[in-house]
């Protein structure tokens, strides 16, 4: 008992934070989106095609979170996006504490979609709040179809799906309609997109809502 009252203090002061995020995310007019998948999934390769395409657009910032190294900052920063690292050293997720500290370094810049991508990771992030619009998890077909039934929590706490590497579907055991099923079994209002960060499929059609929905803000 006394373990489910410390989580659930931990929780509260969390959403505490996560709103106060929100509210200041949606006074400067930002669209945050909160990327969370397996390691290796593609939530870096996502974010840096959907910067080739929208940076004429639109201003992007990204918060990365990683346990080690910046070396996925480094990506985004040769793209000429501002980017703050957040090195968890062991943590499996981030919180809306270490968004909130992160965004502080953003703070005077004018943006229009910050991407924060959460470590790899589709267990812990999924109670976590950090102040985002919108979860977006990401599966890639190497995983298999099953993913959305042994991780329901993520594709219940979700608003998108993004089904990466659709490419190597005819070399994979994998089945996009298992994939989609199994999901929208947990969450109906799921919203899908299948994409190819090597072939650039679908690609367009997920920036396509991605600026639908800053203009929207």
């Amino acid at each position: 008992m006394s373990l489910i009252t410390v989580e659930r203090k931990i929780l509260e002061k969390n959403d505490e934070i996560a709103n106060i995020n929100r509210e200041k995310f949606r006074f400067k007019g930002m669209f945050t989106l909160n990327l969370v998948s397996s390691p290796g999934s593609g939530k870096t390769c996502l974010i840096e095609q959907t910067i080739k395409l929208l940076k004429e657009k639109m201003n992007i910032a990204v918060i990365e979170g990683d346990v080690q190294t910046n070396i996925d900052a480094q990506r985004i920063d040769a793209l000429g996006v501002p980017v703050v690292q957040i090195v968890t050293n062991g943590a499996c997720h981030l919180d809306a504490m270490l968004v909130r500290d992160a965004f502080q370094k953003l703070n005077d810049i004018d943006i229009n979609i910050l991407f924060i991508e959460n470590v790899g990771n589709l267990v812990c992030p999924a109670a976590y709040d950090l102040g985002e619009e919108m979860k977006v998890v990401i599966i890639s077909t190497t995983e298999g179809d099953d993913k959305p039934l042994k991780y329901p929590a993520i594709f219940r706490n979700s608003e998108v799906l993004v089904i990466n590497k659709i490419d190597l579907l005819p070399h994979v055991n994998c089945d996009v309609d298992t994939i989609i099923k199994n999901a929208h079994s947990i969450n109906s209002g799921l919203k899908v997109f299948e994409v190819s960060c090597t072939s650039m499929e679908g690609i367009n059609e997920w920036c396509e809502f991605l600026l639908y929905e800053v203009k929207s803000q």
